[in-house]
């Protein structure tokens, strides 16, 4: 027997201004896998095809794709030492990659996901989100693209050894390096999900480089003044309501997206980020509530119930005036990961 099966996971922002590390949104840009498993005596290895975004850069070997690597270690997690024989997975990828848009998030989720469908072990969403942070551990990205929606999420602390551990696969690797890896602990990550305003679009505007995310987090600071903590929990209490209400209140927003605890230390990274987020304003750009760093960037996204046009295309001329050229896409909000086994949904987090 023949099992088609089709995983859909969202792209992610992270932070949303002063959540940082806290609060993350799914996007309606999406990594789609397609995945065929025949039932055969004959044992083949798995067969990794990838079209899209990154498709000159993924790694086809099942040992070294981000991908079926965590699916690997959730099937070793429970007993299950191969891939079947005769997996095929086909990966259309529309998330760029190193731009604050949560691709490695995606990458991941959609591994625990795999390997869900694959071995029937119906996990809970609170269990599947323990296997991917031990491999993500900032919660922001992979809650959102698991559950989808403008969710807070957080990492309960563990000890020395139960830090990432997806396994770096060596050069020689074969099928039987690695055969017992360490279990996830329960209840690593919490979350909640906030409402969300219908009429609030997201403006990505995308720059034609990358940024790793450590390179990203190497220039942040080891510690905060009091000042500035205070001045993002006060505004991230009143974030996560503001954007719930309809009509959302543009200043509200617009002020309750300021941070001092990451984007100010990245401008030397993202030349433009100080003069888009401050020069394009609900005063200035009727229907812009708010605008910040997406993740570790260098993407920007605008969150807007109108005028997306011109909000894209003056960030776009003001990163011209840096030489740097950006895309733009406009993305709605949108749900969580799903599975569809032979055309059937057995499979979306409520």
């Amino acid at each position: 027997m023949i099992r088609s099966i089709t995983i859909r996971v969202p792209a992610t922002s992270a932070n949303i201004g002063p959540g940082f590390d806290v609060v993350g949104l799914s996007l309606s840009l999406h990594l789609t896998l397609n995945i065929t498993v025949n039932d055969n005596d004959a044992r083949l290895p798995p067969a990794i095809t990838y079209t899209g975004e990154g498709a000159d850069e993924v790694p086809l070997d099942p040992y070294k794709n981000l991908t079926t690597r965590v699916c690997l270690y959730v099937l070793r997690c429970h007993n299950i030492p191969s891939f079947p024989s005769h997996l095929a997975v086909h990966s259309h990828n529309e998330i760029p990659f190193g731009r604050g848009l949560g691709s490695s998030g995606a990458a991941v989720i959609a591994g625990v996901l795999l390997a869900n469908v694959l071995a029937n072990l119906n996990l809970s969403t609170s269990r599947m989100l323990d296997f991917a942070l031990m491999v993500e551990r900032h919660p922001d990205n992979v809650t959102a693209a698991l559950v989808g929606g403008f969710v807070g999420s957080y990492l309960r602390e563990l000890n020395d050894d139960a830090q990432a551990l997806l396994p770096e696969y060596p050069p020689d690797a074969g099928e039987e390096w690695g055969m017992e890896p360490p279990q996830p602990p329960e209840g690593i990550g919490h979350y909640v999900r906030f409402g969300w305003a219908e009429s609030i679009k997201a403006v990505a505007i995308i720059p034609r480089f990358e940024l790793s995310t450590a390179k990203a987090r190497d220039v942040l600071p080891q510690s905060y003044s009091r000042k500035d903590l205070v001045f993002n929990l006060q505004r991230l209490a009143v974030l996560t309501t503001a954007l719930s209400r309809t009509p959302p209140d543009p200043g509200l927003v617009y002020d309750a997206m300021q941070d001092r605890v990451h984007q100010p230390y990245r401008k030397a990274l993202i030349p433009g980020l100080p003069e888009v987020t401050s020069r394009l304003t609900p005063t200035t750009h009727p229907g812009l509530l708010g605008i910040c760093l997406s993740g570790a960037g260098p993407t920007i996204l605008a969150l807007a119930t109108e005028g997306f046009e011109k909000i894209a295309g003056d960030a776009a001329a003001i990163f011209g005036e840096k030489g740097i050229e950006v895309d733009w896409k406009l993305l709605e909000i949108c749900g969580g990961s799903s599975i569809e086994e032979n055309g059937i949904e057995v499979w979306k987090a409520l």
